[in-house]
């Protein structure tokens, strides 16, 4: 009994049920945003690197890379934000028993999933860029770059599930610790094997990996020997189908949500490819100027999420509505201002990833930005939605509005494509219009039954 009321007071300390609800929400979501912001520097230390001592075709192989291991990594986030959600809820609850059995359920879950998919990307490797459309310039090049990038899938399955953990318990700090020393250890390697060693574009998916297994290997032994409030203990390591099915109904409707979202982006991504490498490399700089932009709304939403389900555990309705007014103000006064910037600055923005001489690449990651990039306030408030319905209990809910925002996207970009006069701006257009269709849907939902979700 004595443990137990020891580690229910270090667990407390964690606790967005109480206090200032702005301030509380803030502290929580800023090691969060730096965190991500960090993580983006994976693959942004790749694409700078590739892009100004490799060349375009190289470039082009790695930013399309990026987009399809946005979308397996989905995969294994999703899994984890959604298991966090009920980690938060039971965590609001006080009930720390149920919480640590779903954490047993969880991690088996996750992990054999991670296996299966591990196994099928290196078994489908060339249907996979078949699908993607890859010009045969950028071929070998590509797959030269996954054959090694695939290695590092159990190392994000392992940081984004003891990160979830982690945030769900109200602690963002120690991912964001594990990310910086991750990061900066990437770029290092970046510049050692790609510079240095000149091993090409395998040299940078080494140095990712390399970091990937740093950040995720470490963030785990961290938690076992560091967090033994959260160990199980032997009475919660039996995975019973009433927990199983619990985790099951966040874990996979989330993983959906999230997979949903990037298989749009990685159709989308196969349309662009069709258009040729310049179009392509345009496309990778602009995408990683997107990453930065909006990541930082992104990822409050991932803290408004765990502040909602933490008190949506305790039953703390005020702190619910007084938490999405204020979240709501913050996002769009962010996204506004963040819209504002990229519009102005995309051509310095470009240079950044892009050679000076290479004026087609930067004219169309130009026009790519100031189309989509000045409606970043419709991809912020998608974000809040996602993390309210999960946080609530309904993550279906969030997954509807995926597929309404993607669904749209994905089919004016193909439809307007197709038209002469239009071309490839069509694509540009088609993702704005996706994001604001999905927030009507979901803040009409919320307002028809908001006394019903918050109950």
């Amino acid at each position: 009994m004595e443990k137990d009321k020891e580690n229910e007071g270090v667990l407390k300390k964690g606790d967005l049920t109480s206090g200032p609800v702005m301030s509380s929400m803030l502290r929580f979501a800023v090691p969060m945003i730096l965190g991500n912001l960090l993580q983006q520097c994976y693959n942004v230390a790749d694409t700078l690197i590739v892009g100004q001592f490799l060349g375009a075709n190289a470039l082009a192989a790695v930013g399309s890379a990026y987009t399809l291991m946005t979308f397996i990594t989905s995969i294994m986030l999703g899994l984890s934000m959604g298991s966090g959600a009920l980690f938060s809820i039971r965590f609001g609850e006080r009930d720390y028993d149920r919480m640590k059995e779903s954490m047993t359920a969880s991690f088996v879950l996750i992990a054999g999933i991670c296996i299966v998919l591990n196994v099928l990307v290196f078994l489908l490797i060339d249907q996979i860029l078949w699908f993607l459309r890859v010009p045969d310039e950028v071929w070998d090049l590509m797959r030269k770059y996954l054959v090694v990038i695939f290695y590092g899938i159990i190392a994000t399955f392992l940081y984004n599930y003891f990160a979830s953990l982690l945030r769900a318990i109200g602690d963002s700090r120690t991912p964001l610790i594990f990310l910086a020393i991750s990061a900066v250890l990437n770029i290092v390697l970046d510049l050692w094997f790609v510079v240095g060693l000149e091993r090409g574009v395998a040299g940078a998916a080494e140095a990712t990996v390399i970091s990937q297994y740093v950040s995720g290997v470490g963030l785990m032994a961290f938690t076992w020997f560091r967090k033994k409030e959260l160990r199980p203990e032997k009475r919660h390591l039996r995975v019973t189908r009433r927990c199983l099915s619990e985790i099951s109904s966040f874990s996979l409707l989330t993983c959906v949500q999230q997979s949903v979202m990037n298989l749009g982006i990685l159709m989308v991504q196969g349309l662009v490819n069709s258009f040729g490498p310049a179009v392509m490399a345009a496309f990778a700089a602009a995408v990683k100027i997107d990453s930065f932009a909006y990541m930082p709304v992104q990822d409050f939403g991932n803290a408004f999420s765990t502040f909602i389900a933490q008190n949506y555990g305790a039953r703390k309705t005020d702190r619910i509505r007084a938490g999405l007014k204020g979240a709501i103000i913050t996002a769009v006064i962010f996204s506004v201002t963040v819209s504002a910037l990229v519009f102005v600055f995309s051509p310095q923005l470009m240079l950044i990833f892009v050679d000076a001489g290479e004026a087609e690449i930067i004219a169309e990651g130009v026009r790519y930005l100031r189309t989509e990039g000045a409606f970043y306030c419709g991809i912020g408030c998608l974000f809040l939605l996602y993390g309210l319905y999960r946080a609530l209990g309904k993550p279906s809910m969030s997954v509807v509005l995926t597929v309404i925002s993607l669904g749209t996207r994905v089919a004016l970009a193909y439809l307007l494509s197709a038209i002469p006069a239009i071309g490839v701006v069509g694509i540009w257009w088609s993702v704005p219009i996706g994001w604001f269709l999905a927030d009507a849907v979901g803040i009409g939902y919320y307002l028809l039954h908001k006394d019903k979700l918050t109950l």
